[in-house]
């Protein structure tokens, strides 16, 4: 067979391959081939005339690659690959001249691939891998890497043979169908390779059916997945050469008739189930705010901000007194490009920042640290003065490459699985994509401030007659600021009690002389919202007692007096204050009682607070658009049978140190890694579990500082690494000789542990994959959602490791050198 002849000249394709490029390739060609047939001749010249096609097929490989992939943009299209994939692109590119089949296919066989690694691992030791049902370690759930299929696939086991060319006929059996592909269940002593084109007849369907397939069906090999010492699988598409429409209306036919029989694939469905799981877990509790920068003429601008109930906080602190956000002047442009300059696909920065009030007008004031060491002589007094401030922040600075078409993620659903498939899989709105389209980076803000580095800081001696030196790092005001649009990320409402709008009049008394008049805005069974015509002076944490004139009009049946309630949140104004039922004794609070009566009786007449967005779908594109760009640490923690542990790490596009530092030791494959070691014993099994015991799923994060101690000598991670971890203002005093023998001997990693207890699953989010897979195998979907339940807490871990180490009371010497030595370790791990 044809596949047969490839084989053989696979050695003469490859020498003709390198030549395809050359103008006088035809005539290279006729004198390589010269010695041979006319036909394997013009079978050869076939194959050369495919290599030559032009492709549109966009590249992606992400998880499929050793390396650190980022995007890659050619002729307009954007592809992900990582530095051993470019360099194969741009040298192919350059041979050939154009983007061709043959430069794809070089580029999904570098060296590096994991499918190309475990090839040559099998092929080493020269027997098949054995199914492994021992993996240990922690799940690894990458990010976005779920895949939409076109088709679904039968899960249907019949006879056929297949012709390997030179290895002969052998008899086999399919492990599943579809129209355009198929896997297949082989003796391991066949050897297939990605790209060979292979025979099969459908033997079991030959039996009872007419295919008029006198020849078989031609397949092209896509992979090959050792399984045991009987059987490997091969994954195979269909070439179409047969252009035989009857048989594919039959297969389409016969596929749709016996699905319910036989079963539909579902692992791609699954898979997409619990990565979009663990994703709707993780992105509402993220503290870092996500800012997108578009291009706007000449200019990067922040245009939009994207907030959730942990990050909210951050947008709320750049904005003044007018509501204006100060992080265009923040991020000026010539910083921009400063950052940008920066190596790394992720640019990391610090700025120090903190606010002055003047006339009733805020002023902002920021300095980046590179900033301070180019001006050593402001440093001190910059941050002396500044950490003085009760303003005063350090916030983390990553920015990363953002496009508009990580926007898209459409279901993993075949378009035949039902009528709204298509429909739900639509790309964004001609509105949204108008919003999106300039925008160019993403930007995560994540506020490292600590009580530890404001004692530092504010130990600074400074001269104060020296602060109008400082002028160089105020932020004038503009008339017409570049507008920032704020969105809130959609997800679960997971809300005790809905909220109604209402407005009746009230008295809030902050102690036994000072009264406030106002109206309600909203109100709860557990809390209410006000708004007074004047400044309060009420802050969080406050008990304050609540006076309901009108409403007691309604009622005598409770006193609406002296009811106690505590401040939960004031505005940046103090004239919207946010208020909730706070409770001496186990005594019903009347207030509760009362508007529990109220909205049980009303229902048909109160409104319910419906948090519908301005712009419908815009929320979901940007939150698709960072789910395609995750650069931090997400870490999951299960309760089984009620012990603590850690259950799945979250990987996205840009793998952090820590990521790297695990990698180099998994040995639980490679969907596995060890994540034992990163905190002290029985911190996760006992602390966890005494503190989340006080806690709740509308609280803020819980927070902690972690020290890693790693030894790369040490050839088992247990060894290697050494944690300890303390509560975010805990003094680090007791743990200065760990920290000094880390930074001497050792590596010194730092970070902020953000710990969220989590609610129920947003299976709104996965409805229509969970429905899917119901339909055929109940008790999969049944198995998904008690996975996903099991999930009691999402943690960030966030590396502040060069802003921790500058506060440490160590001789600067031996902190370069541990700098060093890390940096020189990290750089071997990606080269």
């Amino acid at each position: 067979m044809a596949e047969d002849k490839l084989q053989k000249y696979q050695p003469l394709i490859d020498d003709l391959k390198l030549q395809l490029g050359d103008p006088n390739f035809d005539q290279i060609f006729a004198q390589t081939t010269s010695s041979l047939s006319k036909p394997d001749q013009f079978l050869l010249k076939m194959e050369m005339s495919r290599l030559s096609q032009p492709v549109a097929r966009f590249i992606d490989l992400r998880g499929q690659v050793a390396g650190e992939v980022k995007p890659y943009e050619h002729d307009g299209k954007q592809h992900f690959m990582d530095n051993v994939a470019i360099d194969v692109f741009e040298e192919e590119l350059a041979r050939h001249g154009k983007y061709t089949l043959a430069v794809y296919e070089a580029v999904m066989h570098t060296e590096n691939n994991y499918k190309v690694m475990q090839k040559n691992q099998d092929e080493q030791e020269n027997t098949p891998q054995a199914e492994s049902n021992t993996a240990s370690g922690t799940k690894l759930i990458r990010f976005a890497s779920y895949e939409s299929r076109c088709e679904e696939r039968m899960n249907y086991s019949i006879k056929i043979t297949v012709d390997f060319g030179k290895s002969g006929t052998v008899s086999a059996t399919t492990s599943d169908i579809s129209l355009s592909g198929a896997k297949i269940k082989v003796s391991p002593n066949y050897s297939a390779t990605p790209g060979q084109l292979i025979g099969i007849r459908l033997v079991g369907l030959e039996q009872d059916f007419e295919l008029g397939l006198k020849g078989g069906i031609q397949y092209e090999v896509v992979a090959v997945e050792p399984v045991s010492r009987d059987y490997q699988h091969i994954r195979l598409k269909r070439t179409f050469i047969e252009n035989n429409s009857g048989f594919d209306e039959f297969l389409q036919s016969f596929i749709h008739g016996n699905k319910r029989r036989y079963k539909i694939n579902l692992d791609n469905t699954m898979d997409a189930v619990v990565c979009k799981g663990y994703e709707q877990f993780y992105l509402p509790r993220v503290s870092s705010l996500f800012v997108y920068f578009a291009k706007k003429g000449k200019h990067l601008l922040p245009t939009i901000a994207l907030t959730n109930e942990n990050n909210a906080f951050v947008n709320y602190y750049f904005e003044d007194e007018r509501k204006i956000s100060s992080l265009y002047s923040i991020f000026s442009q010539s910083r921009l490009a400063k950052i940008l300059a920066f190596p790394n696909a992720v640019k990391e920065a610090t700025v120090y920042t903190f606010t002055h009030s003047n006339g009733g007008k805020i002023y902002y004031y920021s300095a980046f640290g590179y900033e301070l060491d180019e001006h050593p002589e402001l440093k001190a007094l910059f941050l002396g003065f500044g950490s003085q401030k009760d303003s005063w922040r350090t916030y983390k600075v990553q920015l990363m490459p953002s496009h508009h078409e990580d926007a898209y993620i459409p279901l993993s659903l075949p378009l035949s699985a039902g009528k709204n498939v298509e429909k739900l899989n639509k790309r964004p709105t001609p509105r949204v994509q108008g919003i999106i389209q300039d925008v160019r980076f993403l930007m995560l803000l994540t506020d490292i401030s600590s009580k530890q580095q404001l004692d530092v800081y504010q130990s600074h001696k400074f001269d104060s007659n020296s602060v109008n030196k400082l002028k160089k790092f105020g932020h004038g005001r503009a008339a017409n600021p570049p507008a920032l649009e704020v969105v809130a990320l959609e997800y679960v409402n997971l809300r005790s009690h809905k909220r109604y709008l209402y407005k009746t009049a009230v008295t809030m008394h902050i102690d036994a002389e000072h009264a406030l008049a106002g109206n309600t805005r909203d109100f709860s069974v557990m809390g209410l919202q006000l708004e007074t015509p004047n400044p309060s002076t009420v802050k969080k944490g406050d008990i304050v007692h609540l006076e309901l004139p009108d409403l007691q009009k309604i009622t005598k049946q409770h006193q609406l007096n002296n009811l106690r309630y505590e401040v939960m949140a004031v505005s940046k104004s103090k004239t919207i204050i946010n208020l909730k039922v706070s409770k001496l004794t186990d005594l019903p609070h009347v207030g509760m009682a009362f508007f529990k009566q109220l909205i049980e009786m009303n229902k048909s007449k109160l409104h319910a607070c419906e948090e519908s967005p301005k712009i419908p779908g815009l929320s979901t594109a940007l939150r698709n658009m960072v789910t395609k760009t995750v650069c931090q640490f997400p870490l999951y923690i299960h309760k089984e049978s009620a012990l603590f542990n850690i259950g799945a790490i979250g990987l996205g596009l840009y793998p952090t140190n820590l990521h790297r530092l695990l990698m180099t030791y998994h040995k639980g494959g490679p969907e596995h890694l060890d994540a034992t070691s990163l905190f002290p014993e029985n911190f996760i099994e006992e602390h966890l579990h005494e503190a989340f015991r006080h806690t709740s799923r509308q609280d803020k994060p819980l927070k902690y500082t972690v020290f890693v101690r790693f030894d790369c000598m040490k050839e088992q991670l247990s060894e290697a690494i050494k944690s300890q971890c303390i509560a975010y203002d805990e003094p680090i005093d007791p743990l200065y000789l760990f920290l000094k023998k880390a930074v001497k001997k050792d590596m010194l990693f730092v970070f902020h542990l953000h710990i969220s207890k989590t609610g129920r699953p947003d299976t709104d989010y996965l409805a229509n994959e969970l429905k899917y897979v119901s339909h055929y195998a109940l008790h999969k979907a049944k198995d998904l959602e008690e996975a996903l339940w099991s999930v009691t807490g999402v943690c960030d871990l966030i590396d502040i490791s060069d802003e921790a180490i500058r506060q440490l009371d160590i001789e600067p010497r031996y902190v370069k050198a541990m700098q060093e030595r890390k940096s020189a370790w990290l750089d071997g791990l990606l080269h």
